[in-house]
């Protein structure tokens, strides 16, 4: 009898262990996807990769890279999870963001947006108080602008492809300022760069969720129409306007030869890939653009890094 007394107390505790075990790893699930993870450290990738590309940066500082790396991912995740609670009934509308954590039910608007405030005043004081204010600034607006501007204007107009460029190449400068304390024209290009891949990298994502897009009621594509002809050549426009950009930090002595060339041949890609969206009209063509677009960012970002090291 007391030998199977303790055998249940123990079979009780293990079950209670393992269930709170199981609760703690669904809400770290449950706060991964509602910061977009993925996202929000490609995001950050870059705001750190042009951090090091600033000329007043000459060596690694691993405290700083992670301080910047928690800051962004703070600031990032603070706009995402004001997104997620703000598209609630949409986000559980559409197939690919219905698991997403306010969407379907595992957790309130009310925690999402007190994790967005808490994750964006900290993250914010971070680049303050570690970096300089220009930064802390600049991360403030970009929040801002991708949390209360672009996320309602998604219903409204297609112009939020444009405004929410904004605040997705906004990093970059972020970056850059981080670093070397000034608005110079090293930034902008880079901000620049990464503001126009945004165009064939968005459209094409909103090529290949269209049916769910339309049925949540978003305006993501040039064309009232959806994926037309129109919405290709746009495509193709700016990943053509992409190729001069990406040759500008060569022009301005921030990156050397060698980069000059991977950028170019990246461009290049990129517009190929785009004219086949043009020539063959279909979902699978589209996904070739997305894919090549998540390859082309952090091959040109670390060409860059490494040419500027090199140089």
């Amino acid at each position: 009898m007391f030998l199977n007394y303790n055998d249940g107390m123990t079979k009780s505790s293990e079950h209670r262990v393992k269930s709170q075990s199981f609760s703690l790893a669904a809400k770290v699930k449950d706060y991964m996807l509602l910061i977009k993870f993925t996202l929000s450290f490609t995001v950050v990738f870059s705001c750190v990769i042009c951090y090091l590309l600033a000329p007043k940066v000459v060596e690694y500082d691993w405290y700083m890279i992670l301080l910047l790396f928690l800051a962004g991912m703070l600031i990032t995740g603070s706009a995402n999870a004001i997104n997620q609670a703000v598209e609630k009934d949409t986000d559980a509308m559409m197939k690919r963001t219905s698991k997403r954590p306010v969407a379907n039910g595992n957790m309130s608007q009310n925690e999402a947006y007190t994790f967005a405030l808490i994750a964006g005043l900290v993250g914010v004081g971070m680049m303050w108080y570690y970096f300089n204010f220009s930064s802390a600034l600049v991360s403030a607006f970009s929040l801002f602008l991708y949390a209360f501007i672009y996320t309602p204007l998604k219903k409204i107009n297609s112009i939020a492809v444009l405004i929410g460029a904004l605040p997705g190449a906004l990093p970059c400068l972020i970056g850059w300022v981080a670093g070397n304390d000034d608005f110079a024209l090293g930034g902008w290009v880079l901000f620049g760069m990464q503001f126009l891949w945004q165009f064939p990298h968005f459209w094409a994502i909103a090529w290949v969720a269209h049916a769910d897009y339309t049925k949540a009621g978003f305006k993501l594509l040039p064309a009232d129409k959806g994926p037309t002809k129109f919405t290709a050549i746009q495509t193709i426009m700016y990943s053509f306007l992409m190729i001069p950009i990406g040759m500008v930090p060569y022009f301005i002595g921030l990156t050397g030869i060698t980069s000059l060339w991977i950028v170019l041949v990246c461009n290049l890609f990129m517009v190929f890939q785009s004219a086949r969206l043009y020539k063959e009209m279909d979902v699978k063509a589209a996904r070739r653009v997305m894919f090549s677009s998540y390859i082309y960012l952090p091959i040109v970002l670390l060409a860059m890094l490494a040419d500027k090291i090199n140089h």
